[in-house]
């Protein structure tokens, strides 16, 4: 469907707007999307003579420098390698904590995720976190997260990382690591600035008029449809699949 790979690559294309300037991107396991964006960052890059990226995408043989998996990544982001990640939560809040764990009352949760694993570390030592989640609900979007696997802001220790700024299906906002909480840069077509806050269970700023998300131009389009699927069919078969068959 025409309308699902538009949407997806107005995503990857804002993601890839959000890490410009970056020189090394790490993303995780089962991100197409943060992968593609990423990828579609270096391709720009090398067409227009700016500094090359590095990416590594855990899992990818062809797009990945690590020898040793997750814990060369930790390695990495101590040693202020890592310029930018890539994190969801089941619940995020607007103070950019995400929760992990699992949905009620620690450790009585009604609902399980996966886990913390090693977000409250990545997140207090890379520099540009973008907080990546299509829903957008107020079950995501939540006033408080019921438990904190990653704190968006700690006063008592100093911190490089944090939250940079967060992408949904629905808009793009920014963090404000002073204040601690989100601004709405951007609306994706066709939603508006009342749907937005409709969807939201947490408080954010915005200004009057808030203004639609840019849409890629013709050369991003381009590299996307050819360049970038070729590229993310090596660790994202599937998704580069599905991504041709919705032309």
């Amino acid at each position: 469907m025409p309308a699902e790979r538009e949407r997806r690559e107005l995503l990857i294309a804002t993601i890839a707007d959000l890490l410009d300037g970056v020189r090394h991107v790490a993303v995780g396991a089962s991100s197409p999307m943060p992968a593609a964006g990423a990828m579609l960052l270096r391709a720009r890059n090398a067409r227009d003579g700016k500094p090359p990226v590095k990416i590594s995408i855990l899992g990818s043989e062809r797009h990945n420098f690590f020898t040793n998996g997750a814990v060369e990544l930790f390695d990495c982001a101590a040693q202020g390698r890592v310029d930018a990640f890539f994190l969801g939560g089941g619940q995020i809040d607007g103070h950019g904590n995400i929760n992990l764990v699992g949905a009620g009352d620690y450790p009585a949760t009604a609902v399980r995720w996966p886990g913390s694993f090693g977000s409250a570390y990545l997140y207090h030592l890379i520099p540009r976190v973008i907080l990546f989640r299509e829903e957008h609900s107020p079950r995501v979007f939540v006033p408080k997260v019921d438990f904190v696997s990653a704190a968006a802001v700690t006063s008592d220790v100093p911190r490089r990382g944090g939250p940079h700024a967060l992408l949904t299906n629905m808009a793009l906002f920014d963090f404000d690591k002073a204040r601690g909480g989100f601004r709405l840069r951007s609306v994706h077509p066709p939603y508006g600035a009342d749907d937005i806050r409709a969807n939201t269970g947490f408080d954010y700023e915005a200004s009057a008029s808030v203004p639609a998300t840019p849409q890629p131009d013709a050369a991003t389009l381009a590299l996307l449809r050819g360049q970038i699927l070729d590229e993310l069919s090596e660790c994202y078969p599937s998704f580069a699949k599905s991504m041709l068959e919705a032309a």
